[in-house]
Parts: C-alpha cells; structure tokens; sequence
C-alpha cells in the first residue's frame, strides 16, 4: 500500500511497522497483546491491522495510534488461529477450532465485533487452517497444513454470506501455501488464481481455472487489479493518509489462440455405371466363380485318392 513498509509481529507480543529500505522499525503496537501473536494482515486501505493471539483473540489495530479498536474472543480450541481481510468487502475471515477440537471459520463485521456474522464447522482433522483470499472474484480459499486437499468458496454480501465452491485434492499433504500477485496468472486460459505449494520435498505451483472457452478476454473475471505500484510514499501514510491499490487493466496479457484451418479432402463422385460395364462385370464374376468351383472338384477328387490308398 504505502512505499516500502512492512508490518511484522514476533515473540514481544508487539507488532511493529518498518522502513524496509533503512532497516528501521518507524511504529511499534506494544503492550495490546497479551500472548503470542499468530496472525497480521492489512486491511483494504491500509488503515488497519487484525491480528490473531495465542490468548484467543482477534483484535484490530490502528497502528498509527498504538491502539487496539475493537477486540473480540474467536476460537476456544488450542489449534493456532489464523486470518484474512476480505479485500474490499471489510470483512474479517479468521479460522480455528472449537473447545472439542473442530476446526471452525467465522466472519466478522467490524463494525459490530460483539458477535461473528457466522461460525461455521469444517471437519475434525488436525491440521492447522489456512485462509487466503482473492479480491477480484471474491473467492476464499481455506487449506489445512498436512492436508492434501483445498477448499474453496464464493464470499457475497448476504446471509449466509459463504457458498462451498469446489474443492481441490491431492495425494500430495501440503506444509504450506502462498497465493502468489493477480498478474502472475495465465489470462489466456482463464486461470483466476495461482498459488505455490510446499510439499513434503517439493514446491509446485498451482492453479485454479473457470471452466470457460478462453476465445475472448473474460473481463468479468478479470478486473483492473493491482499493478505493484504503492498508493501512498512512506510520509502521506505516517501522517494519516490511506488508499486503495493502485490498478490496471489485465487485459494486455491476453493472447488470442490461432484457430486450426480445416483441411478437406476432394473426392470425386462416383458415376452409375452403364449397362455394358454392368454386364462386363457379371460375366468376369461368373467365370471366376466356375473356376473356383472346377478347383473345389479337383481337390476333393484328389482327397479321395489319397484316401482310398
């Protein structure tokens, strides 16, 4: 968002945001956090932080002011939590597990932290969840460390708020993933996402696609999206500015596929024969066929010879 600052959390318990260009922390959240911190992410605009403790809470965070605006309890369970912003949406995706061990996701408003919009259950596997998010399509993606398999959903604005998508398997149990920036996709082949998978000895990339015919450029899945460029220098955003991503048009790396040119073959039609060739024929076939019946008498004569001696 803002040129060459990066926010961190670490053992402290405080989260510090830092000039990466000098190698100085410029703000530093201390004293809010109680217990480990196991998750940060940026809002939208970058005028938040959410953050996820090993004390069971999610908090968010004005770091300019070292203050935390709201804080709620999440997840009971003894699995590390993690979680997301949703882009533009301003919603907050954090996943965990229940007091029984269940791993379970909730959304939250964060306007109203009393309560989760939803707490859903996923499954009772041990694996730690995590979840990733794509702006442009609005689809989140939820993979548990030791898994082999990716879930993936539709995030929309009302009740229930999450649809189940499809789901990705693998033979392959994941250690970890990272969705890699919007432009790295094949636009050309309908690819929305792509992410990197660490395996138990590999890194392998993946990819989700829609099945459509890639004929044209698919403008509705690909909006303008963030071109890398930052939103604000270092001093507007220190001084209190904020600002969306900086975007630009997809549609350059899309490259339109030759289409193969039929080849035909001429044949040439075949014309009635006369009665001549007609007659012609039948008598060819007629003594081809006495012949065959002359060698027929022949051997058997012959058979009976060798028989009777």
């Amino acid at each position: 968002m803002a040129d060459n600052l990066l926010a961190t959390s670490s053992g402290d318990f405080a989260v510090k945001i830092w000039d990466i260009e000098k190698g100085q922390a410029k703000l530093s959240v201390e004293g809010q956090h109680t217990d480990l911190i196991l998750s940060v992410d940026w809002n939208f605009n970058g005028s938040l932080l959410a953050t996820s403790s090993k004390d069971k809470k999610v908090r968010i965070v004005d770091p300019r002011t070292s203050t935390v605006a709201a804080e709620a309890e999440a997840h009971q369970g003894i699995k590390p939590s993690r979680l997301v912003w949703l882009g533009s949406k301003e919603k907050l995706f954090t996943c965990g597990s229940t007091k029984t061990s269940e791993r379970e996701y909730c959304l939250w408003d964060p306007r109203d932290f009393s309560k989760p919009l939803i707490r859903n259950s996923v499954d009772s596997a041990s694996g730690v969840l995590m979840p990733f998010y794509d702006n442009d399509t609005s689809v989140l993606f939820l993979a548990g460390k030791g898994d082999g398999n990716i879930r993936y959903f539709e995030v929309v604005d009302e009740e229930p708020y999450i649809h189940s998508l499809s789901e990705f398997k693998s033979n392959n149990p994941q250690r970890g993933l990272a969705l890699m920036p919007k432009r790295t996709v094949n636009v050309s082949e309908c690819e929305i996402v792509r992410m990197l998978k660490l395996g138990v000895k590999t890194l392998e990339p993946i990819s989700f696609l829609v099945p459509r015919k890639p004929d044209i450029f698919q403008d509705d899945l690909y909006p303008d999206a963030p071109n890398g460029e930052p939103s604000l220098t270092q001093a507007e955003w220190l001084s209190g500015k904020n600002g969306t991503p900086k975007t630009s048009s997809m549609q350059g790396g899309f490259v339109q596929k030759e289409r193969a040119t039929p080849v035909f073959e001429k044949q040439e039609e075949s014309k009635p024969k006369s009665e001549k060739e007609l007659a012609t024929e039948i008598d060819t076939l007629t003594k081809r066929v006495a012949y065959l019946e002359s060698e027929l008498v022949k051997r058997d004569a012959k058979i009976k010879e060798l028989g009777g001696n």
